[in-house]
């Protein structure tokens, strides 16, 4: 599967911008659209992918329109938008960061040093 289908069915596939943008957000967090999703590498950043569109999404009126019609008004639209995008950051923060260098333990030090 490839990494901009992967993103649109992480948002249900929902259209809520059309895919040149999709791709757009996903080079923004360094992932290819074309490129086959391998999730030990990709979901990471696909999720912060997800919440950049869905920021977006709740900081356009129009889009947040359109998405009423699913809801019965454009609070309740506004709500559910703040819960996934809660949800999201919730899911990241789970997952760990690969730029982040693994925190030494002071006893893995301790059986490590020579002397």
């Amino acid at each position: 599967m490839q990494i901009l289908d992967r993103l649109k069915m992480e948002l249900s596939n929902q259209k809520y911008f059309p895919d040149e943008q999709y791709t757009q957000f996903l080079t923004e967090n360094g992932l290819t659209a074309t490129a086959e999703y391998n999730k030990e590498t990709d979901q990471r950043k696909l999720l912060l992918t997800v919440l950049d569109i869905l920021e977006a999404i709740s900081n356009d009126i129009d889009i947040m329109t359109s998405v009423t019609t699913e809801f019965n008004t454009t609070g309740a639209a506004y709500k559910y938008i703040e819960q996934r995008i809660a949800q999201v950051k919730d899911k990241i923060s789970s997952l760990p960061d690969e730029n982040e260098e693994e925190e030494y333990s002071c006893f893995s030090l301790m059986f490590t040093h020579n002397g």
